[in-house]
């Protein structure tokens, strides 16, 4: 098995509805993301997945999140934009474009989002 991880970010706003504390206020964030990918073989020339390929998917999806309010997007309009919903938004997001590589065998294991130097959460399906 390999272990894949790349790491990138985005800088978002957004406030967490019926909260009850500082947090239900607007405020923004500079929003860490690692991604993980796994596969049990390798192509021809030793490599899992590309990882410029895999940068460049996963930022082309940051990109409709970066310097928004996030509460204002389409997949926050019923959920509260929490660290643990935006991960697993971004997965259903990065998974359901895995298939463009052409690998059965590539597999989307976690995505773990930072708001923070010392707060993450992870989203493993």
């Amino acid at each position: 098995m390999y272990q894949l991880k790349i790491i990138t970010n985005f800088s978002a706003a957004h406030q967490l509805r019926n909260y009850k504390g500082k947090c239900e206020n607007l405020h923004g964030h500079n929003w860490k993301v690692e991604v993980y990918i796994s596969s049990n073989t390798l192509n021809d020339i030793g490599l899992a997945i590309d990882f410029t390929d895999i940068k460049s998917l996963v930022n082309k999806i940051l990109m409709e999140f970066d310097h928004k309010n996030l509460n204002d997007l389409p997949d926050f309009k019923k959920i509260n934009p929490s660290s643990e919903n935006i991960a697993r938004v971004f997965y259903s997001h990065i998974n359901k474009n895995l298939d463009q590589f052409n690998s059965a065998d590539l597999r989307l294991d976690k995505i773990t989002v930072w708001e923070s130097d010392t707060a993450c959460a992870s989203y493993i399906p």
